[in-house]
Formats: structure tokens, C-alpha cells, sequence
């Protein structure tokens, strides 16, 4: 494939919506089909000029170009520029509206928000450029909220009452007639449904939908961050006993429609926490030296049909939220930890992938379907880890998940070791064919009874990890590969090219650790991207440059047009392996199914539809999650107030600098305002702030000593005082 067909559907998706009205705007008057823009535009492949028609059709859907006849599009006449576009709240209450069809993001002051708030979808007035000024408008109306409702603390007065926002980007407090308070007390942290802004009210209105508790509990702060993203914690009513009244015992009936497997060795390997296990591995070798190697996946939609109440559940949560405490899961516990996970010595279920291979790790044949499968054994991470390491049969007591110490099968000794060499094999042609290694340090809490944090740990990736990692990697690969080929509508999961202004960005900051990347072509970047991620590995500046990489790339989406995965390295590339708590996973299982009992391929509309909002899900998932892992953060820190840590500058604003602690990852900030001993000035250029009388420089990736100033758990806020630097001589 080539690099112009691998630009992001995204970015091309811009280039082609601002061609389009740049073409309609220079000929106002006259009339053009698809053939004529595309001419003008220079368009001539079919891929592009495909997403041209569908373009043209979502513009005239918005109304905002005309079909005056059949196929023939025209601008559509307006006295105004107008633009739509969403809202970008900054921190000072001024706002930038990014509108796909110009150019720069549109800047409206606070005076002109005209009772938009961050994110909403609007229509904004462009007022003409002044002077070589940026864009600037004022917001017209608002097209749809992106939020209906708020978390927030009630402020409860005679004969009213206000509940104030926690959303730091929510401008305004929200009023609260007494009789829609629903029992709030005066301080408690609730649930606000957004009503009417009327003209003459300062705020808008609202009413109490749920009250989430005292501001500070534990309970309270966690459920607080759920619903901040319309994320829910438990299950319906009727959910859970619908769930309840499915057959979930195993016919042999069906088991006669599958492949069985049931004799064939096959075990899972899983965090030593883990509730469910949705993958497990099954090892056979074959009479001609080769390997049978089987991807066995819960066939979470033989449960989950299309049409009940159980699918609109999975279909509406999209994916499980994974929190410092706790797993809210997409499917109820009757299917995530029980009917749906492969534990050992229960029959089970599940949609296969199994792979032929010779011992140098080259495929020979593949089979996708639906099997039975019997687990004979579960393990840790640290225990295939130990088996690996040692090429031993015994497992100590010490990190044994049965308690006590034991030993495990020859068989199963042959396979574990058999699969970490040829996971090896396969890493390296990865990583050799541009593949990128990202191995992010991953924050653990240890947590006692009543979930407060006694420690911070890191979450390490290690060979038995990435065993695992390279065979679904392998699995969710082929799949996509089959029906991609085949050209029929599927779902994948794509990755799009880096970037470039983001690039800059990170060697810039990247340059004041004494690291660099060579943005020469695709190979040079992705060779010294995976340098630079080695080369920071247990260094202070590792979480930093890691975050900031993987900030500068694209973020992975679902989608029907497939563009490869670029992180990965993969032309192909969908989730099939974890249906238990990815509903796009579902999508995959059904689609191979049904191509593989011969159906014809469905309109690729509806499961765009269903991408388009599993992403989004997934986007709100990984935001509360990091919520979660903040709060936790700035809990543990609670208790270490009058200590003194040393910590790496991680970032610098004209407020203030924020400090990672190095030994538990926890990051806060120092005000400028409170660094008593000069006037401090922001220096963007480099990254600073420097003294102005005594030039004295806080520099990103400076190492500095700090004490805890201020924990916030409710606005989750973490405060330092500025020790000073650490003396390296």
C-alpha cells in the first residue's frame, strides 16, 4: 500500500471537505457534479473518488451545500460566514471553535460564547480578518450539546438551590429549583441534568437526577468520575435477569455444529487478579514436525444476539471501564465471569484461530470457526514468566496462584517455551518490518481492604506478556487479513501516520534530554522512535517521553475503511480477541461468521455507525480510567505531606511547572505564584520559566525537590512546593 493511500482517513476525509467548497465557493453561481469536482481537485483513484460522493452527500444530508438538481451540487447562498464547528474551552474562558472546512481554528472570547459550553457542536459567525489576525467569530446558536448532564456540589439556599460543576471547563453554576433536588442536602455531590437556558436567567437550568454521595468518599469520588462521562456502574434490573434466564450450559448438540477440541491441551495466561479470561492458547505438535498453535476467544456472541436487550447493553457501553478499584464491565457477571470465561476444567464456547506453523514461526495453513474447548490449566503472568526463565517444571510457593508451591506437566513445560520462542521470532520480523515497541510504564496501586492506596507499583511487560501479546496480535492479524482481501465490509481497527507539526514538537522537547528522531522517511522515524523508547527505559525522563510519543501519534478508531495499522506495522489489522469486553470484537466474531456460512457482504453504513461510537466509548473509557488513576494518586499522596521527593520537571506553563515524583510516578504543580524567592516569566521557546532577577532557570526535565502543598480528591489537584533544584555536582 502505498503512502498516499495510508494518509488518514481523517485528515483526507479535511482536505477533501475544504476542496469541495473550495471549488463551489470560486463559482458560486454554477452547479458541478462529482466527476467535475473531482476533475478540479485532481482526484482520478477510485478509493478517493469514492469518499468524494460520500462527502458530497453528508454535506447536502447537513444542508450545508445545495443539490439543485440530481448529482449537481451548488454553494449554498448565505449574508453571513458561517461555520460549524466544536467548541474548545481554554482555561482562561475563551474558546477556539475547530471547524473542519477552514483552515484555523476559530477564536470567539468569553462575551461571544452566546451559552455554548466545551465541546458542544455550534455554528459560529466569522467576523473578517483584521490586520492579519487569526480567525476570530462569535458562536450563533448551538446544534447539539455535547454533554446533557453534569457532576457537580449542591449549593442549597431558602427557596433555591445551585449546584456548582466540577468540570473545570464548565463556566457557569447551574440553578436548581427546590422541588427537582431530589433529597439533595446542601454539600452533597449529585448528578445534574441539563435543562432550558432561558434568555433572562444567568444560569441554566437543571434538576437532580442522582445523588452520588459526601464529597471525599471514596464510593463518591469513583462513581463521580463515571458519571462525569455518562459512564454507568452497575446493570439494569432487567438486564441482570435477563442475563440470568440464559442457557448457558454446554449441549453436545452444538458442540456437534464446532470443531471440538476438547482433548487438546490448552491453557490461559492472565494478570494474577484477573476475574475473567476471555483467550486461552492450545498447543498441539504435529506428525510432520510442524505446530498446531490455537487462539481460542469466548464466543461471547452466541450468547449475545443481535435484537435483545443484552446486545443493546453491549452495543451501549461499548467496552468494560477498567478503574483503580474496580472493573466495570460491559456484559453482567453471568457471561464476563462465568459463562464467557475459559476456566480451567469447564467446557466452553469459543471462536478459533488456529495456525500451522513451522518451528522458524511460518505460517503453513489457518482456520478461523467456532470450536468447544476444555482448559486444563490456569497460570500468571509470573508463573509461564517462571516457567520460561527457568525452563522448569516447578512453580514456588512464592508467586504461585494456588497458594502453594507445584509442578506442572512436561506437555505443558514443551508448549509454553515452544510458544515463547516462536512469539520471539515473530516480535523481531515486527519490529524489523517497522513496527513500533511501545512498552509505557503502567501505574498499579496496592490496595488495602477499605481501597486505599499502602503503595505504587509498576506494571512490567515481560517475556510471558509479550508471548500472549505476539499470538493475538497474530490472531486479530489474519482475521482481518481473510475477509480484507475478500473485500467485503468488516471492521478493523487502523492506525493512522504520525503527525508531522507533532513530530517537531516532540524533538524539540525530546532534544532537552539529549534525544533526538530522524523524521527523514517512514523507516528512519519508526527505527529511531524504537531507539529513543529503549534508550529513555529507566530513566527519569521514561514516562515523560512516553506519554509525549505516544501523544504525537494518531489515535487507533474502529472503522469499516481500512488504511493498515501504522503503530503495528500491519496492512490488516481488527480486534477480534476480547468480545468479552469490546463490543467491536462482537461485531468481528458475527461478520466472520456470517462470510463464513457464505452470507453477502451488509452495507458498510451501519457498522461505520456502530465504529464511530465504539471508539467514542472507548475514548470516555480510557479518559475515566486515567481520572481514576489521578485520584489515586493524589489519595496515596495524602499521606506523605511533610516528605521530601525528587522529581523531573515534566512540564511548563505560564502558570506553573509541573513535577513527576521519580518514585512513584505521581505528577502536581508549582505555581509560579508560589516560588517566593523572584518574579518568574514563561520562556514557551524553551520550555521554561526563568527568574527575572536572578535569571535562575526551571527548565523541562530539570530534577527538582518538592514537598506536597495541596491534595484536592474532589477537583483531583495535586500542589507542590518548589524545594529547589538538585545539586549534580
Amino acid at each position: 500500500m502505498s503512502k498516499k493511500k495510508k494518509r488518514a482517513s481523517s485528515q483526507r476525509k479535511n482536505e477533501i471537505t475544504k476542496g469541495i467548497f473550495t471549488v463551489l465557493e470560486k463559482e458560486p453561481n454554477k452547479s458541478f457534479n462529482y466527476k467535475q469536482i473531482a476533475s478540479k481537485l485532481g482526484i482520478s483513484d477510485t478509493r478517493d473518488r469514492n469518499a468524494l460522493i460520500k462527502r458530497l452527500g453528508q454535506l447536502k444530508a447537513t444542508e450545508r451545500i445545495l443539490e439543485v438538481e440530481r448529482g449537481k451540487f451548488k454553494k449554498k447562498p448565505s449574508l453571513h460566514t458561517y461555520y460549524t464547528g466544536k467548541v474548545d474551552l481554554t482555561t482562561s474562558g475563551n474558546a477556539y471553535i475547530i471547524t473542519e472546512e477552514f483552515d484555523d481554528d476559530v477564536f470567539v472570547p468569553y462575551n461571544k460564547l452566546n451559552k455554548a459550553f466545551h465541546g458542544d457542536t455550534v455554528e459560529v459567525f466569522l467576523r473578517p480578518r483584521r490586520n492579519g489576525k487569526k480567525p476570530e467569530g462569535e458562536i450563533a446558536k448551538v446544534l447539539e450539546r455535547r454533554k446533557s448532564s453534569y457532576v457537580g456540589i449542591v449549593d442549597k439556599q431558602k427557596t433555591f438551590a445551585f449546584v456548582r460543576p466540577t468540570d473545570p471547563k464548565m463556566y457557569t453554576d447551574i440553578f436548581i429549583p427546590l422541588e427537582k433536588l431530589k433529597k439533595a442536602k446542601d454539600g452533597d455531590k449529585v448528578l445534574v441534568k441539563l435543562g432550558d437556558w432561558p434568555n433572562d436567567a444567568d444560569s441554566p437550568y437543571g434538576e437532580v437526577v442522582e445523588i452520588l454521595g459526601k464529597p471525599g468518599e471514596h464510593n463518591t469520588e469513583i462513581h463521580s468520575i463515571l458519571a462525569e462521562y455518562g459512564l454507568p456502574y452497575e446493570f439494569p434490573y432487567e438486564v441482570e435477569q435477563y442475563a440470568k434466564t440464559l442457557d448457558t450450559s454446554i449441549q453436545e448438540s452444538e458442540i456437534a455444529k464446532r470443531r471440538d477440541m476438547r482433548d487438546v491441551l490448552t491453557f490461559t495466561i492472565d494478570p494474577k487478579d484477573a476475574k475473567d479470561f476471555d483467550d486461552a492458547l492450545s498447543f498441539q505438535k504435529l506428525e510432520n514436525g510442524n505446530y498446531e498453535i490455537g487462539v481460542h476467544i469466548a464466543d461471547v456472541s452466541h450468547y449475545v444476539q443481535p435484537d435483545t436487550i443484552l446486545e443493546d447493553v453491549a452495543y451501549e457501553r461499548a467496552t468494560s471501564v477498567y478503574l483503580v478499584d474496580r472493573v466495570v464491565p460491559m456484559l453482567p457477571e453471568v457471561l464476563s465471569n462465568l459463562a464467557c470465561s475459559l476456566r480451567p476444567n469447564e467446557e466452553k464456547y469459543t471462536f478459533s484461530a488456529i495456525f500451522e506453523m513451522d518451528e522458524n514461526a511460518k505460517l503453513i495453513n489457518q482456520w478461523f470457526g467456532r470450536t468447544a474447548i476444555n482448559s486444563n490449566e490456569r497460570f500468571a503472568y509470573e508463573e509461564a514468566q517462571q516457567i520460561i526463565e527457568t525452563k522448569s517444571a516447578e512453580i514456588p510457593k512464592a508467586i504461585s496462584i494456588r497458594k502453594d508451591a507445584y509442578v506442572v506437566s512436561d506437555e505443558i513445560v514443551e508448549a509454553i517455551l515452544t510458544y515463547d520462542k516462536l512469539a520471539k521470532i515473530m516480535r523481531k520480523k515486527r519490529m524489523d518490518e517497522g513496527a513500533i515497541s511501545f512498552d509505557k510504564i503502567e501505574v498499579r496501586f496496592n490496595l488495602n481492604a477499605k481501597n486505599e492506596p499502602e503503595g505504587v507499583y509498576f506494571k512490567e511487560s515481560k517475556d510471558a506478556n509479550k508471548l500472549i501479546e505476539e499470538f493475538m496480535l497474530l490472531a486479530n492479524r489474519k482475521v482481518a487479513e481473510f475477509i480484507g482481501k475478500q473485500k467485503k465490509t468488516f471492521v478493523y481497527r487502523i492506525h493512522d501516520e504520525p503527525d508531522e507539526e507533532k513530530l517537531m514538537a516532540l524533538n524539540g522537547v525530546i532534544s532537552r534530554f539529549g534525544h533526538s528522531i530522524n523524521l527523514r522517511d517512514k523507516k528512519s522515524l519508526n527505527s529511531s522512535l524504537n531507539q529513543l523508547l529503549k534508550d529513555v527505559k529507566g530513566k527519569k525522563e521514561q514516562n515523560l517521553v512516553d506519554t509525549l510519543t505516544i501523544r504525537s501519534m494518531s489515535k487507533a478508531i474502529y472503522t469499516t475503511d481500512n488504511i493498515g495499522h501504522y503503530g503495528l506495522g500491519f496492512e490488516y489489522y481488527t480486534h477480534f480477541t476480547s468480545p468479552i469486553r469490546r463490543y467491536p470484537d462482537v461485531m468481528v466474531h458475527r461478520l466472520l461468521q456470517h462470510y463464513l456460512d457464505g452470507g453477502k457482504p451488509p452495507k458498510d453504513t451501519l457498522y461505520e455507525d456502530k465504529c464511530k461510537h465504539s471508539s467514542d466509548m472507548e475514548l470516555l473509557a480510557a479518559s475515566a480510567e486515567r481520572d481514576s488513576i489521578k485520584y489515586m494518586q493524589i489519595k496515596f499522596m495524602e499521606d506523605h505531606n511533610d516528605q521530601k521527593f525528587l522529581g523531573v520537571i515534566s512540564g511548563v506553563t505560564e502558570w506553573g511547572i509541573y513535577v513527576e515524583i521519580i518514585e512513584n510516578k505521581c505528577e502536581g504543580m508549582v505555581r509560579i505564584r508560589d516560588i517566593k524567592d523572584d518574579y518568574y516569566i514563561y520562556d514557551e521557546r524553551n520550555f521554561a520559566i526563568v527568574g527575572e532577577r536572578t535569571k535562575r532557570t526551571y527548565q523541562l526535565g530539570d530534577e527538582v525537590y518538592v514537598m506536597v502543598k495541596a491534595t484536592d480528591l474532589i477537583k483531583r489537584h495535586l500542589d507542590f512546593s518548589l524545594l529547589g533544584k538538585r545539586n549534580l555536582e
